[in-house]
């Protein structure tokens, strides 16, 4: 039977014990190709993820997964792999003080320095999860800039979990995810009602951002220089070498006065010399 074949039968899923090899194997895979370190204490989780793909194949047990994920064909389910065990948390202006900061102190900054001549203005949210961060950007952005068309203004939203880039750029949700944002906030994300009861974000803020698939760990595309960096609570998911090389590809891309914002547990791996940190869990570029 082919894979595909398997996907379609009806899931028998009797085993889903993870052992202590398989969860090696599949710590190392998901290492090796996002940079993700899975912790030991984490295995619960793991497994549960896992078996959600199991039975998407029509397999069996765990075991058999991580032997289909030994062959050659089993090269189009190592995406899946890294979008099952990627962990998508987010909400709209979470760590509020980073939106405060770009509202009121950056962006009134840069139109000022580039509005009447097509000046540039960059932004890149580097883990967008299902888009409220960078919905989020959007909205202050568009206070900030009204309906000007003297900048040229662009939100650039990736992440590396392809499912949850779908949901992002569909830009539907619930409204139970908006009763609880703060009153001054919540009509700058210019909510459009649909006929099944779902929020969805208007077309002025989409037409914003461009949502793209990366692997902060493989080959970035794109050459910058950007204003303003968001990796929040993307960290803590990177071993310390990891860490200390994405920031360095941070500090490359990062425009001179520049921001990087991290999230609200996380710090440098190390002291940059090229940052310097002027609030909280916010950095500098240095020029």
């Amino acid at each position: 039977m082919s894979r595909s074949s398997a996907a379609l039968a009806q899931p028998q899923l009797t085993d889903v014990t993870l052992t202590r090899d398989d969860m090696g194997f599949i710590s190392k895979l998901v290492y090796e190709h996002a940079g993700i370190v899975i912790r030991e204490h984490k295995e619960a989780m793991t497994r549960g993820r896992l078996a959600r793909r199991v039975k998407a194949l029509g397999l069996n047990s765990v075991a058999e997964y991580c032997a289909y994920l030994k062959t050659p064909q089993a090269a189009d389910e190592i995406p899946e792999l890294i979008n099952a065990v990627t962990t998508n948390h987010t909400s709209f202006f979470r760590e509020r003080h980073h939106f405060d900061h770009l509202r009121k102190d950056v962006l009134p900054r840069l139109v000022q320095e580039r509005a009447g001549r097509r000046g540039r203005i960059r932004i890149w949210c580097s883990a967008a999860s299902s888009g409220e961060e960078p919905y989020s950007i959007a909205a202050v952005s568009r206070d900030v800039l009204g309906n000007r068309s003297d900048v040229d203004f662009k939100i650039l939203a990736t992440d590396i979990d392809t499912d949850i880039l779908a949901k992002a750029e569909a830009a539907i949700y619930s409204p139970d995810q908006f009763d609880r944002l703060p009153p001054d906030v919540k009509p700058l994300l210019k909510l459009e009602n649909s006929s099944r009861g779902e929020a969805r974000i208007s077309d002025d803020l989409r037409r914003m951002i461009a949502f793209k698939r990366l692997n902060l760990i493989e080959r970035w595309p794109m050459s910058g220089p950007f204003d303003v960096i968001f990796c929040r609570n993307v960290f803590i998911y990177f071993d310390t070498q990891t860490k200390a090389s994405i920031l360095d590809r941070f500090v490359t891309l990062l425009a001179p006065g520049g921001f990087l914002y991290l999230g609200h547990s996380e710090s440098l791996p190390q002291p940059h010399p090229q940052l310097r940190l002027i609030g909280r869990t916010i950095y500098e570029r240095l020029p």
